[in-house]
């Protein structure tokens, strides 16, 4: 069993996050799903960095 940590949190953000939230779902589905997104939203933010600013030799 994973151990219970607690993250202080201002009342506006967790009325944010419970608005996110489908029903069913536990915070730490949500918060999950978020970290994922933010993965891959930075994969592709320096994917395309990279191919605005390098230079790429053929091959």
């Amino acid at each position: 069993m994973a151990a219970i940590k607690r993250i202080p949190v201002s009342p506006e953000i967790l009325e944010e996050l419970s608005r996110l939230k489908e029903p069913e779902q536990t915070f730490g589905e949500l918060i999950a799903g978020m970290i994922e997104r933010e993965k891959k939203f930075r994969l592709l933010k320096d994917m395309k960095r990279i191919e605005e600013t390098a230079e790429f030799v053929e091959i």
